[in-house]
């Protein structure tokens, strides 16, 4: 099948669904929404205790401005200027655009959505609707397009057409009639969420997937790939443990591969205290700058005990052996005693603070009244991602890149901060696409590479499924929170050599396998850029910062129970600078600095009616 459109959008989350609702809003109707599956994906699946939604203070006495915010953006570390003054400034109109379509997010009887503080933010500017914001955010985007655009599943992305530096279409596999479907667009743009697919200890949907290694393979540069957000989560079913369910103060325990020889080893000398899981609620993803002696040691005992073969779990059956309510922090004893939560067991007490948050894991087949919940160490959120201009275009010429996908944050990012970015990039991006008349593409010739392909991958042994196992088992290992130049060197060596002898190296059985056949691909192709940027940040010398642990011989561990590889430093950050990878060259160059002036009215107001804004 060949057709074509203005405007091809290949996702179907919150940033994808969000662009097309804008662009239908400014007069476009050439519009088609490209997918796998419409019940796929981070958007719809995804969530945790209370999914935090982060937009500037909308209630409340303490004071907040569009420049304080973009300010608390740029303070993560390598974000250019542009982007966090736009995902501040476009961060109320983005929210309330949600409100209007039904979002349930919660507001007071004078009307303020009053706020609360989430991760590396001072002020009250996150919001929630439960645990399912984003499935929430979705269903109401979806509902307000009803059936106004074009929308294609069972296509999985497997090419972008570039010519000249400009995108031309894409080409996908249609996984319900065995074909390859060519799309021609003046504007293509991927929401298809973060690269989902690279580390086997996870905690994206197993559906989401993402396709960041088809816009690398395009010419698409890469930026802050080596910036993480990690922290603990469930792995049946994938979710987030964290806010009340680290606040209920649980029982972490290991046994072996068969669920025996348990062991409460938090309480191994040196002891972690149960203030410090307490603290896990407000401070969940994994902060270097808390392993020595704050709550993100547990994330490495954790992992710790994973690497040595072991189960971690967690038991909100019984109490912490150690567990007196009375030496709790005053944090910890001033935040549960108005919850009447400082007594009971883990399970009373999440239940009594969060009844959702206990419902969600009975709903999916868990009841932690009765039984214990399996948990790692897991990779949640890139932090980087495809590098992007002021209006989300990538260094392919129409080609934008929205949400999870793109690059706008940098080492740390305030809880909540993504979802408002997914729609404050497809808001700038609909409206730079919109800037000029809409044209549909013209019909171009048929492409026939990708068959090519197969055909010479298809020789009758599978090796493709057990490749994309070992990469992300060894991304896992090597790549994630850890990270080690002895290991990272050797994979980098060995995703390149398969990506440089493709397909013969990853051959397939039969027609049935090329779904897989081009997610290898496009899974190797980003952690040949992410590795990249890894062995890069290590032979420059830079120190563990973020949600990463870098192996230092020279550092300190966190704990005598932790081996050599967890020795660290940590030292200046270079905030000021953002790495750029491109193939297998990196380079570093200052990020843009915020934005200043533009705030005397006459004058924004005659370039705003001349069009020039």
């Amino acid at each position: 099948m060949r057709e074509n459109f203005s405007t091809v959008i290949v996702g179907y989350g919150a940033a994808a669904l969000r662009c097309a609702d804008a662009l239908y809003r400014m007069g476009h109707r050439s519009i088609a929404m490209v997918c796998e599956r419409k019940a796929w994906g981070t958007s719809r699946n995804t969530g945790s205790d209370k999914q935090t939604y982060y937009k500037l203070q909308l209630g409340g006495s303490e004071s907040d401005s569009v420049r304080q915010m973009a300010s608390m953006l740029f303070a993560g570390g390598a974000v250019d200027g542009e982007h966090a003054m736009q995902e501040a400034a476009l961060s109320t109109e983005s929210f309330l655009h949600l409100v209007d379509l039904g979002v349930p997010f919660p507001r007071n009887r004078w009307g303020e959505y009053i706020g609360y503080r989430t991760d590396h933010d001072e002020a009250k500017r996150a919001t929630s609707a439960g645990p399912y914001t984003s499935r929430f955010m979705v269903e109401a985007l979806e509902q307000a397009l009803d059936g106004k655009v074009t929308v294609l599943e069972h296509e999985q992305l497997c090419k972008i057409l570039v010519e000249g530096g400009q995108v031309k279409g894409i080409v996908c596999f249609n996984d319900q009639v065995g074909q390859f479907d060519t799309f021609y667009a003046t504007h293509v743009v991927l929401a298809t969420g973060g690269p989902a697919h690279c580390f086997e200890s996870s905690v994206y949907p197993a559906s989401q997937h993402g396709a960041s290694g088809i816009a690398y393979l395009a010419g698409c540069r890469g930026r802050n790939l080596t910036e993480w957000q990690q922290g603990l989560a469930s792995l049946r079913p994938r979710w987030n443990v964290s806010g009340t369910y680290m606040q209920a103060i649980p029982r972490f325990v290991s046994t072996d591969a068969d669920g025996g020889g348990e062991r409460e080893f938090l309480l191994e000398e040196p002891k972690v205290s149960p203030s410090l899981v307490f603290l896990k609620g407000y401070q969940w993803p994994f902060d270097i700058e808390k392993a020595m002696e704050g709550s993100s040691l547990i994330d490495l005992l954790v992992a710790n005990e994973i690497r040595k073969g072991r189960k971690v779990w967690l038991d909100y059956r019984t109490n912490p052996s150690d567990l007196d309510f009375n030496a709790l922090s005053s944090e910890a004893r001033e935040y549960l005693a108005p919850a009447g939560a400082l007594s009971g067991t883990p399970i009373q007490r999440l239940r009594k603070m969060n009844e959702p948050a206990y419902q969600f894991y009975k709903d999916h087949g868990v009841d932690l009244e009765k039984e214990m919940l399996e948990i790692a160490l897991c990779v949640q959120h890139s932090n980087g991602g495809i590098s992007v201009d002021g209006s989300w275009m990538s260094d392919v010429r129409e080609l934008y890149v929205i949400g999870e996908a793109a690059c706008t944050h940098g080492v740390k990012r305030p809880g909540g901060s993504a979802l408002n970015a997914s729609q404050v990039g497809a808001l700038k991006a609909a409206r730079s696409i919109a800037r000029n008349p809409e044209t549909v593409a013209e019909m171009g010739p048929e492409d026939t590479s990708l068959e090519r392909e197969v055909v010479m991958a298809m020789t009758g042994e599978d090796r493709a499924c057990a490749l994309l196992g070992q990469v992300t088992q060894a991304m896992t290992q090597s790549a994630a929170v850890v990270r080690d130049k002895a290991a990272i060197e050797p994979l980098l060596k060995r995703v390149e050599s398969v990506l440089g002898d493709w397909p013969k190296q990853a051959t397939i059985a039969g027609r049935e396998e090329i779904g897989l056949f081009f997610r290898l691909k496009d899974v190797l192709a980003t952690c040949r850029e992410i590795l990249v940027a890894m062995q890069d940040y290590i032979d420059r010398g830079m120190p563990s910062r973020g949600s990463s642990l870098y192996t230092d011989s020279r550092g300190k561990k966190p704990s005598d129970l932790l081996p050599d590889s967890f020795r660290f430093q940590t030292g200046d950050v270079q905030a000021g600078l953002t790495q750029v990878v491109s193939g297998d060259e990196a380079l570093w160059r200052p990020v843009h600095p915020l934005p200043t002036g533009d705030d005397f009215f006459e004058v924004v107001w005659k370039e705003f009616r001349e069009g020039r804004v």
